[in-house]
């Protein structure tokens, strides 16, 4: 059958447009329609937009763990990246679909005003002249770095029976930087702003609305982050909305599958910058999820960000109820989680000791751990230089082959090993041991098929690396591509166009069509976007299955001495 040659050229010339707006910036690109990159833009939004005066993008308050950002920066770093992608040559009458990516936990509060705007853009004026201090009742918005609501956490915990009940509900326990304790603050504090406000949008739900010329709706895996939502019935849960504030529900809307579209571009992107009418908006969507959508990850593979804290993202079937983990609904299957587990004490203790041990040079850390055998003779330790977040506990513990828990001195410990090999090695196991235990509490199943990816600072230190595959007897991989939020909103957008069409295919033929999943319809666009850089030593399970009971056991023992 001769195929339309029209219609193919037509369809390799589409594009697709990811947006991920993150704490810093606001970055775009344009993928082809194989997916590979062809432009990029970026705001900075310190050093581009000073006028708003921000140090690493958040402007802090006056008090005590308070930040917040003006939201019209961010619409006017639009403004400014839509004008850079023209600029490096991006044909944006090309472009077939949007997705977006932004930070969590932020909030904005529509005015009447605001809303009528954003359906009546005028083409021939900046968006930020439009949208513009009077389309929000609050022209201070708090971000995720925002810390000042531990009180609202404690009346919502216990308005609905305690934090247990919280996770069970919403997946995390509340948080002060989350969305619903902001929103009850703001409610709190600022009641008249709060009753003027017709509708309240994430930061990615903001970012559509720009697209759709309109309020868009609040995906499910953004949703998960607010402390408002059932993640079990992928609905607003009504206990929480009643310990956060009064008719909340109308002015959240209805949330949506982060596999959605939102509808077709609005007429001024169509006449400012000659895109396509029929151009579909995906869903917007959190940083996390974004990220886990653009490294495809698969059921048995395990993310793990090597950063300033450090990261463990997964796939879980089963929502866990672990007091001190984040489970959000899957941005890409429809009936799965994504586990987000922290670890305050990361590359700032990796860094500590390379300067203490190894004359401040990598290159020497990596020979002295390279050095020692895998077990480091029986000496292990565990260090929590600051407060961690699960096992709740502070303090260094060393421990040399003769200790356990039922020994007089576990609680001490000794006070250093003999080298400065002994000690990063144990540094470096211990910090992959706790992580190994705390994600099989979090549900996720080790076995033959589990694969690490790793990203983040430290992912580039092959010995590190090695310890990781070593401790989790798994291969470990890093990803090709950086900026994995940035790219999965742009792969969400082909998603989404393909999930259109797929659907009105259906309908002309009465037939139904074989829809792919997410991962099955991307991942042959990007069959190598991972690198295998370490496999497991043939001994790594002998060695480490036992250390992980002794693991637990020195972690049980520094919380109940903390």
């Amino acid at each position: 059958m001769k195929r339309d040659k029209g219609a193919d050229d037509e369809k390799e010339k589409s594009t697709y447009l990811g947006f991920d707006l993150s704490t810093q910036k606001l970055k775009a690109v344009q993928l082809n329609n194989k997916l590979e990159i062809l432009v990029t833009a970026e705001v900075q939004f310190d050093s581009d937009l000073p006028e708003f005066r921000t140090q690493g993008g958040a402007n802090a308050g006056s008090r005590k763990n308070e930040y917040f950002v003006q939201p019209v920066m961010w619409v006017k770093a639009l403004d400014i990246v839509m004008d850079r992608l023209v600029m490096e040559g991006a044909d944006l009458s090309t472009v077939m679909a949007i997705g977006g990516s932004a930070q969590q936990h932020g909030s904005l509060y529509w005015s009447r005003h605001g809303i009528e705007t954003l359906k009546n853009l005028d083409p021939d004026k900046f968006l930020h002249l439009q949208i513009d201090d009077s389309a929000f009742v609050l022209t201070r918005t708090p971000i995720w770095m925002d810390g000042s609501t531990e009180n609202q956490c404690l009346e919502m915990e216990t308005a609905i029976g305690g934090p247990q009940e919280m996770v069970t509900i919403t997946g995390s326990k509340c948080y002060p930087r989350f969305t619903g304790p902001q929103i009850r603050k703001v409610y709190q504090q600022r009641t008249h702003a709060y009753e003027d406000s017709k509708r309240i949008s994430l930061v990615s739900s903001f970012l559509a609305s720009l697209f759709i010329g309109d309020v868009a709706s609040i995906d499910y895996a953004d949703a998960s982050g607010m402390n408002l939502f059932d993640i079990n019935t992928k609905t607003w849960s009504k206990a929480c909305l009643n310990a956060c504030a009064p008719d909340l529900e109308e002015r959240l809307g209805t949330a949506v599958p982060t596999n959605s579209c939102l509808g077709n571009i609005c007429e001024f992107f169509v006449q400012r910058f000659g895109m396509p009418p029929e151009c579909r908006v995906a869903a917007f969507t959190g940083d996390n999820p974004s990220a886990l959508s653009g490294m495809l990850v698969e059921k048995d593979w395990l993310v793990m960000s090597l950063g300033t804290s450090d990261t463990l993202m997964m796939n879980l079937e089963q929502p866990p109820h672990l007091e001190q983990g984040h489970v959000l609904c899957h941005p890409t299957e429809q009936d799965q989680y994504m586990g987000l587990l922290c670890f305050r004490n990361g590359s700032l203790v990796r860094d500590a000791m390379k300067r203490a041990e190894a004359q401040n040079s990598w290159e020497t850390f990596s020979a002295l751990l390279d050095s020692t055998p895998r077990g480091n003779y029986g000496n292990m330790a565990l260090h929590f230089n600051t407060m961690e977040i699960i096992p709740q506990a502070k303090g260094v513990l060393r421990w040399n082959k003769t200790h356990s828990a039922a020994s007089p001195d576990a609680v001490k410990g000794v006070l250093k090993f003999t080298s400065p090999e002994a000690e990063i090695r144990a540094l470096i196991e211990g910090q992959m041991l706790h992580k190994r235990a705390i994600a099989s509490d979090m549900g996720f199943h080790f076995g033959g098929e589990t694969k690490i990816i790793a990203t983040g600072g430290a992912s580039v230190n092959k010995s590190i690396l090695q310890v990781i595959s070593d401790v989790f007897n798994a291969p470990v991989y890093i990803q090709k591509a950086s900026e994995a939020a940035l790219l999965g909103a742009a792969y969400r957008a082909k998603y989404c166009e393909y999930l259109a069409q797929s659907q009105e295919d259906t309908k002309a033929t009465n037939e139904d069509s074989n829809i792919q999943s997410y991962h099955d319809f991307i991942l042959p666009f990007i069959p190598n976007h991972v690198e295998l850089v370490c496999e497991p030593s043939k001994d790594s399970a002998d060695i480490y299955t036992p250390m992980l009971d002794r693991y637990r056991a020195m972690a049980n023992v520094l919380q109940q001495n903390k």
